[in-house]
Parts: C-alpha cells; sequence; structure tokens
C-alpha cells in the first residue's frame, strides 16, 4: 500500500519526494487527496439532507482527510523516507475562514458524522474570502485585519455551475464552489459554497471596513459584517438571500435529475436549517415551485415536509427579525410569499405572539421556521425544556408534536484522533480500535480507573501535551509558560453571557489574595481565546481588560510565580487543536439557562480535561453522566436565573456594595496598577457595566466561582493521581457526545434519508 501511495504522490509531485518542496508536496497531497475521494463519491438513493448554515468551522483539512481516508500512516511513513515531516507540510494549509464559533464548527462536525455514516448529505452555505477577521492585540486592544485563505489551489473548487439570484431589482451569478467531505470510511459528501465572481478584496481599506453599498464587489468579503449601521444590516440580508436562493435551486435541480417531479420533493429532499440565518429558503421554496406551476398551498405543504429547523439560542439579538421594509428593498420578489405566510400563520391561532410579522411590521425569522417546518429541534436537553416551557412555549402548545432534542456532538475524528494522537494510541492499547467507530465504546476505559500504571501513563500524555502547547505559544506569540502549573482554559466566542468578565474578576481576586499573603495551592496558567465582534464594545473592553491584567500580573514579582494570564491570538481551529489537549480545567461558566449547549466542554472532556461550570447547556448532561464528583458545578440554576429576570428586580450594584470581595475586585479594574498599563476609558466603561447593568449576572455567582475554582485547584494539586483518574472517567463517558450520535437520531427522527 505504501509503495502505491509512494508513486501516487509522486506522480502528482511530479518529482521525487526528496527533492520536492514542502509547497510541492503539499499540491500533491491535495491532488491525492481530491483523487482518493472522488472514488467513495456514490449518487443519492432516496432522501438526501440538504444542511444549510452561515458558518461551516472546518478548520485544516489535510491531515484529517488523510485520517478519514485511511491514508495518514501511509502518507506519513513515506513521507519520513524521503526525509519530509507532515506537519511541517500541514503549516502551510491555510485555514478556511469559512466560520467563527460553535454554530460553524457543529456544522463541521455533522457533515463529517453524515458522511462517516454513509448517509448522502451535503452543506450549503457561502464562500467567505476573510472569514469573521485576524485578530492580534495592539496596545492591549484587539485589531482586526481581512481574514485571507484562499488561493488558486484550494479544496473548495470552482465548478462552472452558476444560479441566477435577484437581489434588489439586479441579477447576480452565484457561482458554485464544491469541497469534498470525506467520512472515516465511510463516503464523500459535498460542502457546497456560492460566491459572485465579481467580489474584489481591494476594496477593504484601513482595519476591515468597506462600502456596503458596493454588493457586486462586498457580498461574501465577511462573515457577519458590522450590522451596526442599515447598510450593515441589509448587507446581512443580501447574503442570507443568496445563500438560500443559489442553495433552493441547487436542491431543485439534484432532485430533478434524479427523478423528482416536485409534488414528491420531500421524498427526495430534507432540508435542515441551522438557526435562523438560512430562513428564507422556505419562503424562496415556495415561491420557486410556484413558478413551477404547484399552487400556494401545496409548495407550503411540500415546504413544510422538507424543511427542519434547529434552534441554537434563545437570545433575542440572534433570533433574527427583519423589518418589512429592509426585505422589501432587497428581495421585494419574497415578500409576497412572507405575507401570505403570515396570513396562514394567523389562521392557526389568533395569538399575535407567533405571527410572522408583528405589530411593528418586523418579519420573525424563527416564527416562521416553526409555522412551516415539520420540526423543530434544540441541542441539548435543558435548552430544548427552556423552549418548550419558555422561549418558546406558546409555539409549544399549538405544534407540541414539532418539538425534539437533539443534544449536539463533536466528531471524534477531529477531536480525539487528529489533535491527539498519542492519547488515541493509549487508548486503542487499553481498549482496542472500536470506539473509532464505535464511542461508546470508551466505557471499557473504566476497567482501568484504578490501575497505577495506566494513570501514570495518562499522567504523562497531560504533561506532554502542556509541553506541546508551551512550545506552540512561545513560537507564535513569544510567550513563555510553566507547565508544571494547572492549565484552566476558556475559549469560546467573546461574549458577556458566556462570562469571560467572570473569570476576570477571580483573576483578580486571585491576584489581590496573593498580594495579601494567601498563597493558592498550585500555579495557575490562566488562557483564552476568543474573538469580540467588531461593533461589540463591552465585549472588546473585557478583552482590554484581561489582556491589561496579564501586564499587571507578568510584571509582579510576588504574583507571577503564582499566575499567568495568556490571551492566544486569533483563536481558530488549530489554536484549538493545540489547547483542548493540554487543558486541565475546561471553564464552561455561562449564565445558566443562556447556553444553548456547547460543545468545547464535550472537546475538553474527550481529552481528559475536568469541567468547571454552571448547569448550563450540555454541562448538564456531562454532569449527570460523569457524576457530581468528577465535575466542578457552581452557580444559580437555570429556573433561578429566569425567575430572577421575570421579576425584574436585579440589582447589580446592591451586590457589589455588599461584598467587599467583589468591591475590591471590581474596584481594581480602574485602580492604579490596572490603569499603568490599560486605557482609563475601556476599563472604567467595563467597571460600570458590570455595576449598574451585568445583563448575564455575574455578580450572584462570584462567590460560587470562587470557591469551586479554588477547591478544583486544591484536588489538581494535593492529589494529581485522582485528578487523572477523575479525568479518565470524563473520557470514559464522553462517547454520547459524539456527533455520529447526534446524527443518527436526527436520521431516525427527523430526516429518514437514503429511504
Amino acid at each position: 500500500m505504501c509503495v502505491d501511495i509512494k508513486k501516487e504522490l509522486t506522480d502528482f509531485c511530479g518529482k521525487d519526494l526528496s527533492l520536492a518542496s514542502d509547497q510541492e508536496i503539499y499540491y500533491g497531497l491535495l491532488k491525492l487527496i481530491q483523487k482518493k475521494a472522488e472514488e467513495k463519491v456514490s449518487v443519492a438513493k432516496g432522501k438526501k439532507l440538504y444542511y444549510i448554515s452561515a458558518e461551516f468551522l472546518i478548520g485544516k483539512l489535510l491531515s484529517n482527510n488523510l485520517i478519514n481516508l485511511g491514508l495518514f500512516d501511509q502518507v506519513s511513513s513515506v513521507l519520513a523516507e524521503a526525509g519530509k515531516s507532515l506537519g511541517d507540510i500541514e503549516e502551510i494549509e491555510p485555514e478556511p475562514s469559512l466560520g467563527n464559533g460553535g454554530l460553524g464548527r457543529l456544522a463541521a462536525c455533522f457533515l463529517d458524522s453524515l458522511a462517516t455514516l454513509n448517509l448522502p448529505g451535503d452543506g450549503i452555505g457561502l464562500r467567505y474570502h476573510c472569514g469573521l477577521f485576524h485578530q492580534d492585540f495592539k496596545n492591549g486592544l484587539q485589531n482586526e485585519s481581512p481574514d485571507f485563505w484562499i488561493e488558486p489551489h484550494s479544496a473548495a473548487q470552482a465548478t462552472d455551475t452558476v444560479f441566477p439570484v435577484s437581489l434588489a431589482g439586479t441579477t447576480y451569478q452565484a457561482r458554485l464552489y464544491t469541497l469534498p467531505v470525506t467520512g472515516y470510511e465511510g463516503r464523500t459528501n459535498t460542502l457546497n459554497l456560492f460566491d459572485l465572481d465579481t467580489v474584489d478584496p481591494s476594496i477593504i481599506r484601513e482595519g476591515i471596513s468597506f462600502d456596503k453599498k458596493d454588493i457586486a464587489k462586498n457580498l461574501t468579503l465577511f462573515l457577519y459584517p458590522d450590522d451596526s449601521d442599515d447598510d450593515g444590516r441589509l448587507l446581512r440580508i443580501y447574503q442570507q438571500y443568496m445563500m438560500v436562493s443559489a442553495g433552493a435551486q441547487l436542491i431543485l435541480k439534484e432532485c430533478e435529475e434524479r427523478g423528482c417531479n416536485l409534488h414528491n420533493l420531500a421524498d427526495y429532499a430534507a432540508i435542515q436549517i441551522n438557526d435562523t440565518h438560512p430562513s428564507m429558503v422556505i419562503p424562496e421554496l415556495i415561491r420557486l415551485l410556484e413558478e413551477r406551476g404547484i399552487t400556494f398551498e401545496e409548495a407550503v405543504q411540500i415546504v413544510t415536509d422538507t424543511c427542519a429547523y434547529t434552534n441554537h439560542t434563545i437570545l433575542s439579538e440572534a433570533l433574527e427579525k427583519w423589518p418589512e421594509s429592509f426585505l422589501e428593498k432587497v428581495v421585494p420578489q419574497l415578500l409576497p410569499v412572507i405575507r401570505r405566510l403570515d396570513a396562514l400563520a394567523r389562521t392557526r391561532t389568533d395569538n399575535e405572539a407567533v405571527s410572522v410579522i408583528d405589530q411593528n411590521r418586523l418579519v420573525h425569522m424563527a416564527h416562521m421556521d416553526i409555522h412551516f417546518s415539520h420540526s423543530t429541534n434544540g441541542v441539548a436537553a435543558l435548552h430544548t425544556e427552556i423552549l418548550k416551557n419558555s422561549e418558546l412555549h406558546d409555539f409549544y402548545e399549538l405544534y407540541p408534536e414539532k418539538f425534539n432534542n437533539k443534544t449536539n456532538g463533536i466528531t471524534f475524528r477531529r477531536w480525539l484522533m487528529k489533535c491527539n494522537p498519542t492519547l488515541t494510541k493509549e487508548i486503542e492499547s487499553l481498549i482496542g480500535p472500536g470506539f473509532y467507530k464505535d464511542a461508546t465504546e470508551l466505557e471499557k476505559l473504566l476497567t482501568f480507573t484504578g490501575d497505577e500504571n495506566v494513570l501514570t501513563r495518562f499522567g504523562e500524555i497531560k504533561r506532554r501535551n502542556k509541553e506541546a502547547l508551551a512550545q506552540w505559544l512561545n513560537k507564535k506569540q513569544g510567550i513563555s509558560v510553566r507547565t508544571d502549573a494547572m492549565f484552566s482554559i476558556q475559549s469560546k466566542r467573546l461574549h458577556e453571557y458566556k462570562r469571560q468578565q467572570l473569570n476576570l474578576l477571580f483573576l483578580i481576586h486571585q491576584y489581590l489574595e496573593i498580594k495579601a499573603g494567601h498563597k493558592p495551592s498550585t500555579p495557575l496558567v490562566s488562557i483564552f481565546g476568543a474573538k469580540a465582534a467588531p461593533a461589540y464594545i463591552i465585549a472588546k473592553d473585557i478583552i482590554h481588560s484581561l489582556l491589561t491584567l496579564s501586564k499587571v500580573i507578568e510584571n509582579d514579582p510576588d504574583v507571577s510565580p503564582w499566575m499567568q494570564l495568556v490571551f492566544v491570538e486569533n483563536y481558530n481551529v488549530t489554536a484549538a487543536e493545540k489547547m483542548i489537549p493540554a487543558c486541565d480545567l475546561s471553564e464552561q461558566i455561562s449564565l445558566a439557562s443562556k447556553e444553548a449547549s456547547g460543545t468545547g466542554n464535550m472537546k475538553f472532556m474527550l481529552n481528559g480535561a475536568l469541567t468547571l461550570g454552571t448547569m448550563d447547556g450540555a454541562n448538564v448532561e456531562i454532569s449527570q453522566s460523569v457524576g457530581s464528583d468528577n465535575i466542578y458545578i457552581f452557580g444559580q440554576s437555570s429556573d433561578q436565573v429566569i425567575r430572577r429576570y421575570a421579576g425584574g428586580d436585579y440589582c447589580a450594584k446592591d451586590w457589589y456594595e455588599s461584598d467587599p470581595n467583589l468591591k475590591r475586585a471590581i474596584d481594581f479594574l480602574t485602580g492604579e496598577e490596572m490603569q499603568k498599563y490599560g486605557q482609563k476609558d475601556h476599563l472604567e466603561r467595563l467597571k460600570n457595566e458590570l455595576i449598574h447593568k451585568d445583563w448575564f449576572q455575574t455578580l450572584p455567582d462570584f462567590n460560587a466561582y470562587v470557591v469551586r475554582k479554588q477547591q478544583a485547584m486544591a484536588d489538581y494539586s494535593c492529589n494529581p493521581k485522582d485528578w487523572t483518574r477523575r479525568a479518565l472517567i470524563n473520557i470514559a463517558h464522553a462517547g454520547f457526545f459524539s456527533s455520529d450520535r447526534t446524527i443518527e437520531e436526527y436520521n431516525r427522527d427527523i430526516w429518514h434519508l437514503g429511504e
């Protein structure tokens, strides 16, 4: 086999591998992967899934594809024989800037699992040129610049297929790009990405600013362009409609080619609407079916039977509502359909709260999704119950049969085999390779929780992973970290509900305790990775405060031996693959009821970290699976939080004034030490936000967080072997959180693919 691979790769490189540059070998590997992936393409039989999402955070694909195609070991061996390193070649690969946070990473994991399970299912999205943005830090502030990644030799290849898309009376040609999605010992599916040939990155001015009105040149420049003004909000609608209009045309084209007469579309296609960004696919499909001679009433039923909706949040800011006037401007052809859908929904109930178009002439995308799809699912058990009992209760009463839960999951190929190969091999040596395809087999590890030799080896693997992260941080940002400390990591999108500010207040508290002579039980390295949306001022102030505190700590000889704060620049999948295997304590500290699920908690758990978290999202199910002794839970319950919001009587200032430790930590934000390294206006604005607003109830959970985190530090320090034992228990119970399980449930209950 290695001989064959060597010959094929040599042919693709056009020269002996020992004489080829790393760049040439990289291009050769792309061709090899494309060839092998094509061999596993098969025409869909029966129903096929189309997963529409604004984000697909796919990460670097080279090694992941080699693993899934069963070529990783052979290619590594062939390259080593030629004096080459696959790791070095991997560094050449740009990371696709097609997503930002958990929404996009989930979509990527789902595509991997679909292909692994031999289920016909393709993604539909946009080919962003610059992603969200590239993040770096200047003067303690987040700086944004374009995150260019597209190059001539790309996994996403242009096709000759274009679809006309009408936007504001102008017809644009949406070109289809296809990217193969390989499954582990499975089939090859496709990620379909749309773009305009006219998009021109040269219009980007300083930072990431550009003319938001020049649609032909800007449409796919950035993921989530700044929507702090009307032009930015309109651009969001332009983007979303191009994605769903071109996507809907692709779906109908493929289904017709397979024999669909469109009346039976639901027998050929299942469409999953991932959050509200693709919601316009519902009226667009109805419009296209009407154009083909199908009545409105039948078209509505066809689309309802075909589409399903996933809700990812209860935050109102993410449940998109567009002014009718905006839609009139951008998609005038769609608005009549939406108005008819609103009228139809009103025949089903007199409850104005569930209307598609409200009294303020706002179009509620989630409302349209629920009315005119056959399934609405939450993404964790708690989240789904909150949807049914609180946020979407009126809809649940109207359509109880539509509501169901599908707890999120992660692909173990990426988040264990790819990012933690040493741990993977150790697990395989203990329980065999069955867990590669059936993650529940990890439970076999429970028989080794009392084996001293096994625990020693697992502890050694964690130590080496921490050293590898330290080396990477030193190379990437010139930061030196001590590896004998506990590594606490909070890596996720920067948002107040995720409460990086709570972690910040703890670190200030810890700093002040050390200054007072109270040494902690173990040194602590606190690592953050997060991007703040460019227009999200308070989120950027939190970043500034963390970076400022890192300088305070670094320059204080009393404290620096005990504490270190590291903020990783431009957090992405590649960074996550370095950070997650090295983590001791996983920070999952969102305000209870606000995090729908989370998947970072699952990745950390799988790689042997213990969770410090609230009873929020999938933390609830993690806690139930590992037991209360193997997780650190703190803070208010979701019921308590919901009651506090309902009562409207939360006053942050009262908490600030009544708790000396809390007041001390908050006041430190604008104290002499912080102002020495930070900017007064940013520090004061965050302090005022915490005292006078604190929308996500940071202050009531502060003391509980301090107590549990210090308990975790003491446990880590006092009994390292027991810590490793508990980490092993977490790994053993991680199997439930495989995206393979999630996809099997979607298929069983909603999609029925291949039937």
